[in-house]
């Protein structure tokens, strides 16, 4: 029981802390609402359950033990946090009619997820960090999926939530700008410290 207990404490202190997943979701809550952000939110999801079975199943230890391929991969990752943190920051306000405005979508919530190092780094944290089950290491690995979905829907239903109750600010555009910017601010020092740890 103390390891499960230790187990869901690091979860919620990891998933729930500011990340690139979740500055992302309050930025899409507030810019377009809880409800318009669900497939996003879905996305996320499905993408943190990709990034859960590459860490359980060794993947991610195989693909960094390739010559360069950390370094290829932060890079990458980098220009694509660095383009998101762009587009949030110089998203219209609400009210602007003539502003193009899309949708984050399914695979766009999906696609952050796998390239998110915080994700990796947490994730890889608690799968080697704790031991659920003695007997199973499938039944293990299975058990903490299950409780980190769980955790990780609950986290995003905040921050989306907590996004959204600034979605009305986003139809004055200098509190949207200020709100836009202060999200990608965020957004890229939330990737730097997770690279840095």
């Amino acid at each position: 029981m103390e390891t499960l207990i230790g187990f869901v404490t690091a979860a919620l202190a990891l998933t729930g802390s500011p990340g690139p997943n979740t500055l992302s979701l309050a930025a899409a809550g507030a810019a377009f609402g809880a409800r318009a952000s669900m497939p996003y939110f879905w996305g996320l999801l499905a993408g943190m359950l990709a990034v859960m079975a590459i860490v359980g199943t060794g993947v991610t230890g195989i693909l960094l033990a390739v010559p360069s391929a950390a370094a290829v991969l932060t890079i990458a990752a980098g220009v694509y946090f660095l383009w998101l943190a762009w587009k949030i920051a110089t998203a219209p306000p609400l009210d602007d009619a003539g502003a193009r405005r899309r949708l984050p979508r399914f695979r766009d919530g999906a696609f952050l997820s796998l390239v998110n190092p915080k994700a990796y780094a947490a994730m890889a944290s608690l799968f080697s960090g704790f031991q659920l089950l003695q007997d199973s290491p499938a039944a293990d690995g299975l058990a903490k999926t299950g409780l980190l979905l769980a955790d990780i829907a609950i986290v995003n239903v905040v921050w989306l939530q907590a996004g959204a109750m600034l979605t009305r600010y986003f139809r004055e555009p200098k509190a949207s700008r200020a709100i836009n910017i202060g999200f990608a601010i965020l957004l890229i020092l939330s990737v730097g410290l997770a690279v840095l740890r």
